[in-house]
């Protein structure tokens, strides 16, 4: 009998704060390759106002240098305010120098930061681990 591959990101909900097109484009591809279910705001500032539009969200995608006046630190803040994703993990997956963001995002309490350009194949892996309760301390060929 043929199996199929696995795909360790199906029927996920993913939430993804991202202003840079070609990095949405790109989560978009990999994430749905895998199975997840995908939803993007693309600039921060309504990010609240989107996620509350899905039904269920099973990690948040956050870049920490969005366009405009708001950070990934400051809508991180706003989604830990509500009650309701208290428990749902956020990631920040951003180009900001990992040395610094690394210890920022984890003393905030982020459940892990992966550095961009993100790897296609660890990728998933690494959304998934996240989900299943784990941290990932990721800048590319460095895991912390």
């Amino acid at each position: 009998m043929l199996q199929m591959p696995t795909m360790p990101l199906r029927r996920k909900q993913i939430f993804v704060v991202e202003d840079n097109m070609t990095n949405r484009v790109i989560f978009n591809a990999i994430l749905i390759k895998q199975g997840a279910d995908v939803a993007y705001e693309r600039w921060g500032s309504t990010a609240i106002l989107q996620l509350k539009t899905l039904p269920h969200v099973d990690v948040i995608i956050m870049d920490l240098m969005l366009s405009g006046n708001v950070t990934g630190y400051d809508v991180f803040d706003q989604i830990r305010a509500l009650p309701e994703y208290k428990n749902v993990p956020i990631v920040a997956v951003s180009a900001s120098d990992p040395g610094e963001s690394i210890q920022k995002t984890r003393a905030k309490g982020f459940a892990g930061f992966i550095a961009k350009p993100i790897d296609n194949v660890l990728f998933p892996q690494q959304i998934a681990s996240i989900i299943a309760g784990e941290h990932i301390w990721h800048a590319n060929a460095r895991t912390f």
